[in-house]
């Protein structure tokens, strides 16, 4: 063991920083939540990172985000890179610059994924995706003006996927399905995003914070350093803010809540995994959008109507 990670073998016990080197995160979106989350993760004992980011650095950012002046006009991923390998230069890092809908392919040998996008919709299209390859996903919003924030591990089938896990968290968020069979699940804001005014860094590190430890304690699920959460959802505050309805709570402090999954959820509920399996067992796959509907399976499903062509 290198003097470098003396102190934090000491923090989570003998072998569990090499389980942490064996881990490989992938961080999603290296802005100013996901940069400090990856970086932190580097400087906790994680080895192995593969980061996606589409965007580069501008002189704008530099004041919420772990890269500074001498990184604007570079790509985010590339940048945030760069910082962890001055802080571990063993670390292994694979960057992708662009849009995760270009580059699944990374996200098959993960052991966790940490989600720090914006944009609602592509949230919605990465829980698909990791529902599909079995992935779990570490999902943290800053609230608008950086009034709070809140945090979920998503295990899939182990409870809410984030489509029914928005739905029952995130006013304006509701699940149809239109008449091609692609989800709509609303918008969160007219640019389907959390916040327009995120706030300070420290209001965005406060969230990441939180988010980077229970990410590490998710890697070291089996050691003697995880401990066990008291429910999937924690929400901090910053300001006084009525979390639960008609209860105000105090500024810097917590609420934890169990979200559970929805067994109607159309893209993780049961009735919807045993309709997709009827789908697979037809010879011809003849059964269409509308039978489905129309069963017993998912009595409940919702077509939008279409605007009619002028």
């Amino acid at each position: 063991m290198s003097e470098l990670w003396e102190r934090v073998e000491r923090l989570i016990g003998p072998g569990n920083l090499d389980l942490l080197a064996e881990k490989k995160v992938g961080v999603i979106g290296l802005g100013s939540g996901g940069g400090f989350v990856a970086l932190s993760l580097a400087m906790s004992g994680v080895t192995n990172f593969v980061l996606v980011d589409a965007d580069v650095l501008e002189s704008g950012n530099v004041t919420r985000h772990v890269a500074d002046l001498r990184h604007v006009g570079q790509n985010k991923a590339a940048s945030v890179g760069e910082l962890i390998r001055h802080r571990n230069p063993q670390a292994r890092i694979e960057t992708r610059e662009g849009l995760i809908e270009d580059h699944w392919d990374c996200l098959r040998d993960l052991d966790i994924l940490v989600v720090a996008v914006d944009n609602e919709q592509v949230k919605y299209a990465i829980n698909e995706k990791c529902l599909e390859l079995d992935l779990a996903a570490s999902y943290a919003g800053v609230y608008e003006r950086g009034e709070g924030g809140d945090h979920v591990i998503i295990k899939p089938f182990e409870g809410p996927c984030y489509a029914c896990w928005s739905e029952a968290t995130r006013e304006g968020v509701k699940i149809a399905m239109d008449s091609a069979g692609a989800m709509d699940y609303g918008l969160v804001g007219e640019t389907g995003v959390l916040a327009s005014e995120p706030g300070l860094w420290v209001n965005v590190t406060k969230v990441a914070g939180i988010q980077t430890d229970l990410v590490l304690n998710e890697l070291l699920s089996g050691s003697s350093a995880h401990q066990d959460m008291p429910a999937n959802t924690i929400i901090v505050t910053n300001v006084y803010m009525d979390v639960i309805e008609g209860q105000q709570s105090d500024p810097h402090t917590s609420i934890w809540a169990e979200i559970e999954r929805d067994p109607d959820c159309l893209v993780c509920g049961e009735r919807m995994k045993q309709g997709m399996s009827l789908l697979a067992k037809e010879d011809d796959g003849a059964i269409s959008l509308d039978e489905l509907a129309a069963s017993a399976l998912i009595p409940d499903i919702v077509f939008e109507e279409e605007e009619p062509d002028d």
